[in-house]
């Protein structure tokens, strides 16, 4: 368990064994919240709230439809009224494989806007609403939440603090309200307020002037009025909402709806990083088992690798190729935690940890029972409110660092590369030339699985042994059955001219050498890894 005290990233950075053993090669390390998705909900979410909002505004049953009709066009316009009188773009959008945030930068840029509205965008989405309907055992009309389609309103703009944010509004009731921003954004603004230089690479920084300084930057983040924060966010999104809940008022209650907390290491040299990263990709599929990541994500785990409580998981890992890169993610329930190199540049390599959290009970804290502030602490479930952003920073640090200190046992002494480089070279053997030998090809990584076989371990193979493994079918004449004998024969010299296999004294048997299991043992392995990859990204 986690016992939660004060917020700091150094401290925590001071127990991470992977930071300890690469220091010499880390310029610095930044962490800190990156995406940051937050949930306005009201009153309305309950029945009793609705039930109060329309009692207290004279509406009746039959009126409730025309009533939220006219109230969603109100909203609608109330909320794109701020663009119009900027004359900024407001675009209806009929389909959602564009990235809406990738577009409104695309905007941004074009347009050449560096404060204040950038556009917004309509969009017919699916939600939950209430409805009024009758109730045939009753034989009255009844208020139920059900799913239906909507119209959302998506703002961005880029605030003065946070940098480029967005909001997006269900115009239906209960009025549902997400914003958005990013800790990596916040931070470059605040950067830029301190005079503190730096280079930047998306979303992060793979090179800055004062990195501890650009940390207590970062740490007071976690200082933030989030609810005065967020109540201005909800005030740009939604003008309308104070007239609208005059006779009913109420506030937003706000959560963190997802949270991503990233732990930016920078390595000087990008080649350290691309050197290393390949076996710490290798070493996360491979030898983390479930109950590892369970305990990363703070779960009570048996000796057996049985999780405690009624709230158990599956762990799923896998990786994915994208376009700047290979990542890998363990997944616990809705949390996870995920690996990859964010960036290369010449002035330094980002390798990035991050875990991402949408359940945040998962997690236990020692604290007082909700809303008290005295009697007596227990440990309890991590709250989703903005009043535990602190310590939602706290257990994903915790988490990261047990991450990282697992990572740090990656053997980093010799690369797969290092390694296969020379068979991947003619040799010169017995007075001749002997060709490649290529391992990841089709051909020749049969020839290597064959010859690695358990059976082959103690006593060794022979031609006909190898025969057998690589053509399953028979020969259909003696001939055949010769040209096979010899075809082995040369992959047995092939092998042989490698040092993969040496000829035991006195016999036609061959065993594999010390350096050739050493070899193959890695070969195979990455081979798996890979092969394992491809079944997941098919699946």
């Amino acid at each position: 368990m986690l016992f939660i005290g004060t917020t700091s990233s150094k401290k925590g950075n001071a127990m991470n064994d992977f930071i300890s053993r690469y220091q010499n090669q880390i310029s610095g390390v930044i962490t800190g919240f990156d995406r940051l998705v937050f949930r306005g909900n009201l009153s309305l979410n309950h029945e009793t709230g609705m039930k109060g909002y329309l009692w207290a505004n004279g509406i009746a049953w039959k009126d409730y439809a025309q009533h939220v009709g006219e109230v969603s066009q109100r909203v609608k316009q109330a909320s794109l009224a701020s663009m119009e009188a900027c004359n900024r773009p407001i675009r209806y959008l009929t389909g959602g494989k564009e990235s809406k945030e990738e577009m409104a930068r695309a905007i941004a840029q074009q347009d050449g806007i560096t404060s204040g509205p950038i556009c917004a965008f309509t969009a017919v989405e699916p939600c939950f609403t209430w409805r009024v309907t009758g109730n045939r055992q009753t034989q009255k009309l009844q208020l139920l939440r059900s799913m239906r389609q909507c119209l959302f309103v998506y703002h961005y703009w880029i605030d003065a603090v946070f940098g480029f944010m967005s909001a997006r509004l269900q115009t239906w009731f209960p009025f549902a309200l997400y914003v958005y921003m990013n800790g990596r954004e916040w931070l470059a603004r605040q950067m830029d307020q301190v005079g503190l230089s730096y280079q930047r690479h998306d979303n992060c920084f793979p090179w800055i002037e004062d990195f501890p300084r650009a940390q207590t930057l970062m740490d007071e983040q976690l200082k933030t009025d989030w609810s005065g924060s967020l109540d201005a966010c909800a005030a740009r999104a939604h003008p309308l909402f104070p007239q609208l809940f005059a006779n009913y008022p109420m506030r937003y209650y706000w959560t963190s709806f997802q949270s991503e907390w990233a732990m930016d290491i920078v390595f000087r040299d990008p080649q350290q990083l691309r050197r290393l990263y390949p076996q710490l990709i290798h070493l996360g599929m491979v030898s983390f088992s479930s109950p590892d990541v369970m305990r990363f994500m703070d779960k009570k785990v048996s000796r057996k690798g049985a999780t405690a409580g009624p709230n158990a998981h599956e762990v799923v890992s896998d990786l994915k190729v994208r376009s700047e890169g290979v990542r890998i993610k363990h997944r616990l329930g809705k949390n996870s935690i995920k690996l990859y190199d964010k960036a290369y540049a010449e002035c330094g390599a980002v390798l990035r940890p991050e875990i991402t959290l949408n359940a945040p009970g998962q997690f236990r804290v020692f604290r007082h029972k909700s809303g008290q502030q005295e009697g007596p602490m227990q440990w309890r479930p991590l709250r989703a409110g903005v009043a535990d952003l602190h310590r939602r920073a706290e257990v994903s640090q915790k988490a990261l660092d047990l991450y990282c200190t697992a990572l740090a046992r990656v053997d980093d002494t010799t690369t797969l590369r290092q390694l296969t480089a020379p068979l991947e070279k003619r040799v010169r053997w017995n007075g001749g030339w002997v060709r490649a030998l290529h391992p990841f090809e089709a051909n020749d990584l049969a020839l290597l699985e064959a010859v690695n076989r358990g059976e082959f371990t103690i006593n060794g193979l022979r031609n006909r042994d190898l025969k057998a493994k690589l053509f399953t079918a028979p020969s259909a004449t003696k001939d055949e059955d010769r040209r096979r004998s010899a075809a082995v024969s040369r992959k047995l010299r092939l092998l042989r001219a490698h040092g993969i296999l040496r000829k035991m004294p006195h016999t036609h048997r061959y065993q594999v050498t010390e350096n050739g299991r050493l070899l193959l043992n890695a070969i195979l392995s990455a081979q798996r890894a890979t092969s394992q990859q491809l079944t997941t990204l098919a699946a």
